[in-house]
């Protein structure tokens, strides 16, 4: 899979190293994953198992899933998997329009992670792109 290589963070990191951790889209997703995570804090305890655990565990599935790709012997199995997080990825957004609807969010705060969202999603979506040539 040597398209990988136009994305990577560190193209001289340790070989040692998981493959996901050179990806510059996994620590961007990783990043987002995180701000999801503080964002949700202020949000009511009322929809802690409701749409503060569903946004949560979309936002960690898009990294997840990056990294869970990265494993794979082929670009179809990466590509698969990028699928995936880049769905998660609509589902947080969706969840963003939830939450701005019940109003826990201020309009500068959606704006912020909804363009967050897309770049990621562009990221993954040229990533795609890439490595089916």
């Amino acid at each position: 899979m040597s398209e990988i290589k136009d994305y990577v963070v560190d193209k001289k990191k340790d070989s040692l190293s998981f493959k996901f951790e050179k990806l510059n889209v996994w620590h961007r997703s990783l990043d987002f994953a995180n701000d999801i995570h503080l964002l949700t804090r202020e949000w009511p305890k009322e929809e802690l198992y409701i749409l503060t655990s569903q946004i949560k565990r979309a936002a960690d599935s898009v990294n997840l899933n990056i990294a869970e790709g990265s494993t794979g012997a082929s670009a179809k199995h990466l590509s698969h998997f990028l699928g995936i997080a880049q769905r998660s990825l609509v589902e947080v957004v969706s969840c963003l329009y939830l939450a701005q609807k019940r109003n826990y969010l201020e309009a500068s705060s959606f704006t912020k992670h909804y363009n967050e969202a897309l770049e990621i999603l562009k990221m993954i979506q040229s990533f795609r792109k890439r490595i089916s040539k």
